[in-house]
């Protein structure tokens, strides 16, 4: 692995916050435009998955990363939950969220490569 050293060179906050600029640009469309409470909550959500990255980054020691990182997959799936909201109240077609929805799932599987990694470092 090439050497880290701001949280920006990080594939996996670079994936993130390709998911969190998808989130903010669906949060202004249509029906959840109006929907100020489950906006905030997907907005929020999505945020959470790149800046817990972005924090845990900052902590001193792999464990603490780690936690973050962990929090990080847990918004991910957070932000999945709310696409079935978002489906079953016909705000978006079911083309764009399972495109979201795969979109989350990569994002997701990178945090969890990147764990895996860690982990095996401090073996």
């Amino acid at each position: 692995m090439a050497t880290v050293k701001r949280f920006e060179d990080l594939r996996c906050w670079q994936k993130a916050r390709v998911l969190t600029a998808k989130v903010y640009s669906m949060s202004k469309q249509g029906e959840l435009a109006k929907d100020y409470d489950t906006r905030s909550q997907f907005r929020s959500a999505g945020l959470s998955v790149m800046n817990n990255i972005a924090e845990g980054f900052g902590r001193f020691s792999n464990r603490d990363f780690i936690k973050f990182l962990d929090y990080s997959a847990a918004s991910c799936t957070e932000v999945k939950s709310m696409t079935y909201l978002m489906l079953d109240l016909e705000y978006f077609s079911t083309e764009i969220i399972k495109e979201l929805q795969d979109e989350i799932e990569e994002v997701k599987a990178s945090i969890l490569a990147f764990i895996k990694y860690l982990r095996k470092m401090d073996k």
